[in-house]
């Protein structure tokens, strides 16, 4: 185990005495939960639901609170009232944050917590964030940056420390899959969940459908190109993503680009 890390990572902790974590299921908040767990202060666990989560997360995020035993609760959030969100800016990841972090600094607040969390870590300050901006706003604290721990550092550290979710893929927000200026609606999400859901199914690992209007362009590790391509599974995948209101399926052959929507505005 990274031991300095680590350690510094658990006293930033302590010293905080209390804190609200924005905790998604995902390996970097899981990891942070544990964390907190061995900290020993004042956890509560918030999961915010809405149109744009994936199921798999919020699974995810139930059972490791259970087996942890920390408090949890679950919150809705509304991200498709508003407008600006919709509408699928450059800037639509701060008005989701923006959303989120409101509703924890207001429990933090109101129930006596210290600190509002979340699990960014160091290699999400080298990416184009907008969400950032919102911790900004809301005094969000993000622990694994401060105690300079990267994304490759939480997987090690979680799998010593027996987390299940060590080699979890990574699994942001399903708004993530539609290029900039296209408007994110339900009917969308669900479409791209339910194409990743089958796809995932078949045995892919690290998967992403990006909705390009009616167009899916379909993003697996570059490990897995050739079985995406084989003609059974081509068949089926085209004839269950067509079913699903797709009008043409596509394979990106450069393979899963974590932000790979970024391109299209100069970043990433």
């Amino acid at each position: 185990m990274s031991a300095p890390k680590f350690k510094n990572l658990i006293e930033i902790l302590t010293d905080m005495q209390s804190a609200v974590l924005a905790y998604s299921g995902g390996v970097d908040s899981t990891f942070l939960l544990k964390a907190l767990q061995i900290s020993g202060i004042k956890i509560l666990a918030v999961t915010a639901v809405s149109e744009t989560t994936p199921s798999i997360d919020f699974l995810t995020a139930k059972k490791m609170t259970s087996e942890f035993g920390i408090e949890h609760r679950v919150i809705k959030t509304e991200e498709l009232s508003i407008e600006e969100f919709v509408n699928n800016t450059p800037d639509r990841c701060f008005f989701c944050k923006d959303e989120l972090f409101k509703k924890l600094s207001d429990i933090a607040s109101s129930e006596g917590y210290r600190c509002v969390l979340d699990g960014s870590n160091v290699d999400d300050t080298s990416d184009f964030r907008p969400g950032r901006i919102a911790a900004t706003k809301y005094n969000v604290r993000s622990p694994l940056i401060e105690a300079g721990i990267t994304k490759e550092e939480v997987r090690k550290l979680s799998r010593q420390l027996g987390l299940s979710t060590w080699d979890k893929p990574s699994s942001p927000c399903l708004s993530s899959r539609f290029p900039y200026g296209q408007r994110i609606t339900k009917e969308a999400l669900q479409r791209v969940e339910k194409a990743e859901d089958f796809l995932r199914s078949l045995g892919f690992h690290e998967i992403r459908v990006r909705d390009h209007n009616g167009i899916a362009r379909i993003e697996v590790g570059e490990d897995e190109i050739e079985l995406l391509l084989m003609p059974e599974k081509r068949k089926i995948i085209s004839e269950t993503l067509k079913s699903l209101g797709y009008k043409f399926i596509s394979v990106d052959l450069d393979g899963y680009k974590t932000g790979s929507m970024n391109r299209t505005i100069g970043r990433g």
